[in-house]
């Protein structure tokens, strides 16, 4: 049906057919981008070769991007697109970046002399950047245009089966991002490649683009049975006007002799609703106690990055399971599923009989300081890791090596080709490149499960030595002149590190409980105070929140000169509890609003504010032609003036 057009469609159950489009549609773009993100990290860090710091520097400039451009979209359904238009282009523009990522992540197509490193890095950065701008495009954009189109698939009488859409569309969101944080790091550790085999990192990103196109796909065939709402202006550009206007206005008034006002934003009466302007005031209101909660995101969001790299240098050995490092995220949308309705139907009804006044705002000072708890634990965590980590040597008698999984097997190999002349070669069956040095043979750069060049002057003999690894262990491999394989001694200089994976879960349950106390309850809390027609615009500022959260670690991360990673894990911990105690002033000096209340008092006199205002225009406009007049009357009295004056 056309834009604009509402009509009956056809249901199922009292529902309307084209809402089982949007979940599907939500669940697969859902998966798609928490796989995407699930692995990030880790493809900056061993695929792009970048180091911690700027790896997590990227990632979180991404992930500002993906909650900068819900406002643009927003603007663009509202005003322009529609939401249906808006969704399928910046879906369309969404799953190119998706397959953009994927084709950028395959190192063969660079890797003109088949070593498994790609020869032109620049290239596949360029790509990844190119994916990621557009995947944040999409994904923002369409952000605050599902949910909304979804809910205008129902009828006036239909609300009971709209609030149950609601709950269905977000189970999606936390099913899409459960199920995607455990399938694509597993598509991750795979091994694939056409010359060589790598982690499959094309993989992982290739899957989250095939939901994508299926998302899109299965939101186009539901074209025919939507009800689309034509763009009636966005609520924000309104606002926004209205509050550059009472800026303008109070500034061309500054004179002293102009009376003061009660409030700032009564600077706009001569053009706006009294009942706007009073809505805008209660939206800055709580637009003001946003202000400390980006640093509460700025702890959260470390979860696919600072937190991920320290799963890396963990052993993920679960017995006869193993956890990839980037798994450990899952640990969040569980722990959500588990603490939510325990917070709801055990935790607050608890407190409540106990006559405790736990407010929205106390709840958010609480979920505050678990974040920076959560820190603290990971600092802890971390200097134990500190402890036994070691790195990499290789000089001309021992070799220091590192496992990320104490399962993996180190294959060290010397052999004789049975050709004319005494050669060898070295076979590394280790998890990454390494650089082998013997005595005066220099077998160079080899890639994982390949062998290096021959290299000659060997005697003529052959044997084959394996030995088991742990992360951060240090190893001293005495070769003797003979290579006997017996002769060879392993020496242990450090043990393998034994932090276990298992001690991030105590830190993701304290940001998980954190996030349930704080992000619940604040977007509770904000709708509550909002006016009927501005919860959008407060969406929006929640949602700027996370961006300038994920502003402030990219900047953390490279202006810090911080030695060692616990003590960024403390610096984060204490700025949050700094900032909570700032909140904590702000929220109990906070009077909390009755929207309905304050909307119906100004209802009455909208209809003499109008007639009030347009009197207003109509004597300003009276004044400027009597200025105009007066204007030309003196232009003529000094015309004839002058020809008076010329003719004597």
């Amino acid at each position: 049906m056309a834009d604009g057009k509402k009509s009956k469609s056809a249901t199922v159950c009292g529902y309307p057919i084209s809402i089982f489009f949007i979940v599907v549609n939500e669940f697969c773009e859902r998966f798609s981008y928490y796989g995407m993100r699930a692995v990030l990290v880790l493809y900056f860090k061993y695929f792009l070769r970048w180091d911690d710091d700027f790896a997590t520097t990227i990632y979180h400039t991404f992930v500002a991007l993906c909650y900068l451009t819900p406002i643009l979209g927003a603007i663009v359904a509202d005003s322009w697109l529609g939401k249906f238009k808006t969704i399928v282009y910046l879906s369309i523009v969404y799953t190119l970046g998706q397959i953009v990522m994927a084709i950028s992540a395959i190192h063969d197509i660079t890797d003109s002399n088949k070593d498994g490193i790609p020869d032109n890095m620049t290239f596949h950065v360029a790509l990844s950047m190119v994916g990621l701008i557009l995947i944040a495009l999409g994904t923002g954009g369409i952000k605050p245009c599902v949910a909304a189109f979804g809910g205008d698939q129902f009828e006036d009488h239909q609300e009971k089966q709209r609030s149950t859409f609601f709950s269905i569309f977000y189970l999606s969101i936390n099913a899409g991002s459960l199920l995607s944080t455990v399938i694509t790091p597993i598509l991750r550790a795979q091994e694939c490649g056409i010359h060589t085999q790598q982690k499959c990192y094309p993989l992982a990103f290739g899957v989250p683009a095939a939901l994508m196109v299926v998302a899109l796909i299965v939101f186009i065939v539901g074209s025919g049975m939507y009800n689309k709402t034509a763009p009636q202006g966005n609520i924000i550009v309104q606002v926004c006007k209205c509050i550059g206007f009472a800026i303008k206005n109070r500034f061309r008034h500054r004179a002293r002799e102009h009376p003061c006002r009660t409030h700032w934003m009564d600077w706009a009466e001569e053009k706006y609703d009294k009942l706007l302007i009073a809505q805008v005031k209660m939206v800055l209101k709580v637009l003001f106690l946003y202000i400390p909660l980006p640093m509460f995101w700025a702890l959260f969001d470390q979860q696919g990055s600072r937190w991920t790299l320290q799963a890396t240098t963990m052993d993920g050995d679960f017995g006869a399971l193993i956890i990839q490092p980037d798994q450990m995220q899952t640990v969040n949308p569980i722990l959500i599923l588990v603490l939510v309705p325990i917070m709801d139907s055990l935790v607050y009804p608890l407190i409540s009989k106990c006559k405790l006044n736990f407010s929205p705002l106390k709840r958010m000072t609480v979920g505050m300081f678990l974040a920076a708890l959560a820190f603290i634990a990971a600092a802890l965590v971390q200097i134990q890791i500190d402890v036994s980590v070691t790195h990499i040597k290789t000089n001309l008698h021992t070799h220091y090596l590192m496992s990320h999984n104490s399962r993996i097997q180190f294959i060290f190999s010397y052999s004789k080709p049975c050709l004319s002349s005494h050669q060898a070669l070295f076979l590394n069956g280790f998890g990454s490149v390494l650089n082998a040095t013997v005595g005066t043979l220099e077998f160079g750069n080899t890639i994982t499960n390949n062998m290096s060049e021959y290299v000659s002057k060997l005697p003529c003999s052959d044997f084959f030595f394996r030995y088991k690894l742990g992360f951060g262990s240090s190893y001293t491999l005495i070769i003797p002149p003979t290579f006997c394989e017996n002769s060879i001694q392993p020496v242990v200089d450090i043990k393998p590190n034994t932090i276990h994976m298992a001690w991030q879960i105590p830190q993701y349950f304290l940001i998980t409980a954190g996030e349930v106390v704080f992000s619940v309850t604040g977007l509770e809390f904000s709708y509550s105070q909002a006016p009927s027609n501005m919860k959008s615009v407060l969406q929006a500022g929640w949602l700027l929140t996370v961006a300038v959260g994920n502003i402030i670690v990219l900047i953390v991360a490279e202006a810090a000169t911080l030695p060692d990673q616990w003590a960024e894990y403390i610096l984060f911990a204490s700025l949050l509890i700094l900032v909570c105690i700032i909140f904590a002033v702000m929220a109990y000096f906070y009077t909390y609003l009755d929207p309905a209340k304050i909307e119906a008092e100004f209802a009455h006199e909208e209809p003499e504010d109008k007639e009030k205002r347009k009197s207003l225009e109509m004597a300003k406009k009276d004044s400027v032609e009597h200025h105009k007049e007066d204007r030309r009357s003196s232009d003529s009295s000094s015309d004839e003036e002058e020809t008076k004056q010329t003719k004597i």
